[in-house]
């Protein structure tokens, strides 16, 4: 879902095996079956969120901004959760830098349903960063998420930690 609560395509580079969203959850945990041995490879330095670039040219997406949802978590927004849509989507945000593993939370949580692990560990605090960076969105912050998304990318590869996201 977009602005507005609008469906667009996404544009990613494949990662899992054709018609994966009939196969399984909307999330997607480290060892998923249906993610190739080349989508492993292309999500562990976020390749895939490359072709995006395709979505900010065409305006349906920004380079930063709360990442977009599927509609059926969009469904269960609250009304203030309903101002995330008032922005385009982006490709990162501080929800992606701290959660740059979501997978392997989802993977690590003993939680058989992807979606549900997703719903309990992930989404709650997704929601407040997305919330805050509604509130508070300026030039200066998206310079700060893109610098520590870069420096994220870098850090979490070699053992170090996300970089730069608010505490609560």
């Amino acid at each position: 879902m977009g602005r507005y609560g609008k469906m667009f395509r996404i544009y990613k580079f494949r990662s899992m095996v054709h018609n994966a969203e009939r196969l399984g959850a909307a999330s997607t945990s480290s060892a998923d079956a249906r993610v190739t041995g080349v989508g492993r490879w292309i999500r562990k330095f976020k390749l895939d969120e490359l072709s995006q670039l395709i979505n900010v040219f065409l305006g349906d997406m920004s380079i930063v901004g709360p990442r977009p949802e599927v509609q059926k978590f969009v469904d269960l927004y609250s009304e203030e959760e309903k101002r995330i849509l008032s922005l385009r989507p982006g490709i990162t945000d501080w929800a992606s830098i701290k959660f740059h593993n979501e997978g392997e939370i989802i993977e690590s949580s003993g939680i058989a349903d992807a979606d549900e692990a997703y719903a309990r560990l992930i989404r709650p605090e997704k929601l407040r960063l997305q919330i805050k960076y509604v509130r508070e969105r300026n030039l200066w912050i998206d310079v700060k998420i893109i610098i520590s998304t870069i420096l994220t990318i870098f850090s979490t590869r070699s053992g170090g930690k996300p970089v730069g996201v608010p505490a609560p």
